[in-house]
């Protein structure tokens, strides 16, 4: 008997947890990081739902409302990216702004969750998980604020963290344990494509059954073979690069012939059909030089 093969997340993402009808798969992912039920009411739709050339295998992205009208957005990058946390910043900022109009009361304003499933190494870390938030802290006492609002005759609380964005950042090349919670059964599926059939797991169960490889047709599996492929020569030419890269450093040479290999890797990378944008990043040539190749 076959054994069951599960798609990976990105592109289910991308084709399938869109649908409403498998809203659950989200869910659960969320409901786990969030550490409460969340029931997604839609998808929404921005610039950064839109997938062009660039964004063919780097990155893919769901923005989601739940029903306490949070905004979630839950993205996959697949290799480094320069200004990443720039980045992550300015996608929850533009979702606060797309979903207030001109004019509308402040109190209408989101609360932002972002979520980042990273396949890359963002930095030095020990963990796989990590969340930031906002507090503001006394200087010099270390108490932290609580704001005071008067709303309806009543006096509200609010600590600035129910307000600012959340961020969690999943590093999933540094899980390397046996997963035991459903935290740990997803980081696992995330990295190795596995659903433990015994899962318990919000949103792995409904995974299990929904996201099955040999579920889909001939046809829909022979695109989705392509595309994991196309991610595998993308990180091994860019691991290639980094090598390369390090042996130049340490070897003496006319600066010419330096540029004329990294010409060569650049063009190599072209005809894999890496973006420009990742090929100048890892080679540090121009994009003028690139797109003359």
């Amino acid at each position: 008997m076959e054994k069951d093969k599960y798609i990976r997340f990105d592109w289910a993402m991308k084709r399938m947890l869109r649908d409403k009808a498998n809203f659950v798969v989200l869910e659960g992912l969320i409901t786990v990081l969030l550490e409460r039920k969340v029931k997604i009411i839609e998808i929404l739709e921005s610039e950064s739902n839109q997938t062009d050339y660039d964004d063919k295998f780097n990155r893919v992205d769901i923005k989601a409302k739940d029903e306490k009208g949070d905004i979630i957005i839950v993205e996959i990058q697949n290799t480094r990216e320069l200004y990443y946390l720039e980045r992550v910043l300015y996608g929850a900022s533009k979702a606060i702004t797309e979903h207030i109009s001109l004019g509308k009361s402040y109190s209408e304003v989101k609360k932002v969750y972002s979520i980042s499933i990273l396949y890359f190494d963002i930095g030095k870390g020990d963990d796989y998980l990590y969340h930031g938030i906002t507090n503001f802290v006394g200087v010099h006492t270390g108490d932290e604020l609580s704001v005071s609002a008067k709303e309806e005759g009543a006096i509200i609380r609010k600590m600035p963290r129910e307000v600012f964005p959340e961020y969690y950042l999943i590093r999933v090349n540094e899980f390397n344990k046996i997963a035991k919670t459903p935290l740990e059964e997803w980081i696992s599926y995330l990295k190795n494509g596995e659903i433990n059939a015994e899962t318990t797991a919000p949103g792995l169960t409904e995974a299990r059954e929904r996201l099955k490889y040999y579920n889909m047709s001939p046809a829909e599996r022979h695109t989705y073979d392509e595309h994991i492929n196309a991610i595998m020569i993308q990180n091994d030419v860019l691991d290639t690069a980094k090598l390369e890269g390090r042996e130049e450093g340490r070897a003496e040479g006319i600066e010419e012939g330096r540029k004329k290999e990294k010409l060569e890797l650049a063009r190599k990378f072209k005809e894999s059909g890496i973006p420009v944008n990742i090929i100048a990043e890892n080679t540090n040539l121009s994009i003028e030089d690139i797109n003359s190749l």
